[in-house]
């Protein structure tokens, strides 16, 4: 009696666990930046070559799509990765720690990328079985926010059509095992935004108040916070933070200009608003506190991710089928946002977070130089990815 994919999935995964986990070293010990994954996509390209999937075009100059169309009818089904790292220096000491100086996938793309191929493998194992399509999408600059609607505004769907949409995310801060999703809104909305403060400068042995855009910049940052005060959504906070701060060309010399960039981030329309407005009060009091101008310009705004409520009810379910009914969690919406929310706009969808805390609980924040999740988290990310897309596709029905 042949079993059917579904049946065999626990014998698939064994199956392809051990290229997942070397290729998911290989990719760890060579990041790439947002639209420079020029290595990481020839490794990926060549893999699903080798695996027979039928490879297009992409509207970016980095990144993959391919194609596996199953023996019987069925739905089309999307299973997204991203594959850019980030510019940190890796300071834990891996077998394959980065050899990218200032590159490390401290978020966890590498995971996403292996177990996205893993998923190619088992698939293409048994495509005479398979109902419907698969379309794997390997998205460049998922960290700048802006790979995803690249691909879309080149046309991706207008030439990959598809009715369902699948993606998950490795967590540090929950352990192998655990699998942790929410129909509805997932994640938040991300607006990047730049102040330029200009003053008189001047001296550094006659500085003041007046004028002096490092000071100002200097009681600037620690009061975003007052941006998102009591801003709730379900739970989750919202967030406004800084992440650059640039003043200066000697330390004699008090600059004419200081720059601050950073992130808000939301769940609602008139969260958006609302912060907006409390951004440019708060802007201006500084700028009179300290008598200098500023600009703002706000952009990169990312949506909320939202998964549509049927597709995660098949996600959960086979999730259950991977790590069992205990290891499956519904958690409030998260701070960080993905543009995976950019393919969901346009196909129902659904996003889950995997657990990939070490054993020992140094596995360290995500975007930190110490970040580090277990190989443990490839299978169930593999699992849960091949699971729901079969299932989305029709198999079993």
């Amino acid at each position: 009696m042949t079993t059917s994919p579904l049946d065999s999935l626990p014998q698939l995964l064994d199956e392809v666990h051990d290229d997942m986990v070397d290729r998911r070293h290989d990719l760890h010990a060579y990041p790439e930046l947002a639209f420079q994954e020029v290595r990481t996509t020839t490794v990926i390209v060549e893999r699903l070559r080798e695996l027979g999937w039928e490879l297009f075009a992409t509207p970016t100059p980095t990144g993959a799509i391919a194609k596996l169309r199953g023996a019987r009818p069925g739905h089309r089904v999307l299973l997204r990765a991203d594959i850019d790292a980030l510019p940190v220096h890796e300071e834990r000491e891996l077998p394959y720690r980065s050899r990218h100086e200032g590159v490390m996938h401290a978020c966890g793309h590498d995971v996403h990328t292996a177990a996205l191929l893993g998923v190619a493998d088992l698939l293409a194992r048994r495509q005479s079985e398979l109902p419907g399509e698969y379309t794997l999408v390997f998205q460049p600059a998922e960290e700048g926010l802006g790979g995803a609607r690249a691909m879309i505004e080149g046309g991706f769907f207008d030439a990959h059509p598809v009715d369902f949409g699948l993606g998950v995310h490795v967590t540090s801060l929950a352990p192998v095992g655990v699998v942790a999703t929410r129909p509805g809104v997932m994640m938040s909305e991300a607006c990047s935004f730049r102040v330029v403060l200009r003053g008189r400068g001047g001296h550094g042995a006659m500085a003041s108040t007046a004028g002096n855009v490092v000071l100002a910049v200097s009681a600037l940052a620690p009061r975003l916070s007052e941006v998102v005060d009591d801003l709730t959504f379900e739970g989750a906070n919202c967030a406004c933070s800084a992440g650059v701060l640039a003043a200066g060309t000697a330390n004699n010399v008090v600059p004419r200009e200081a720059t601050l960039q950073g992130t808000i981030r939301t769940f609602t329309a008139d969260q958006v608003v609302e912060t907006r407005a409390r951004l440019t009060r708060l802007l201006n009091e500084v700028a009179d506190r300290f008598e200098v101008h500023y600009e703002l310009n706000v952009d990169a705004i990312t949506p909320v991710v939202h998964n549509d409520a049927a597709v995660t009810e098949v996600a959960r379910a086979s999730a259950r089928r991977v790590v069992g009914s205990d290891g499956v969690l519904q958690l409030p919406p998260a701070a960080p946002s993905d543009d995976v929310a950019e393919f969901w706009q346009r196909v129902p969808g659904c996003y889950l977070f995997v657990g990939g805390a070490s054993s020992d609980g140094t596995s360290g924040m995500h975007h930190s130089p110490d970040f580090f999740v277990d190989d443990g988290a490839l299978r169930v990310a593999a699992g849960v990815l091949a699971h729901g897309a079969l299932t989305l596709a029709g198999a079993g029905a």
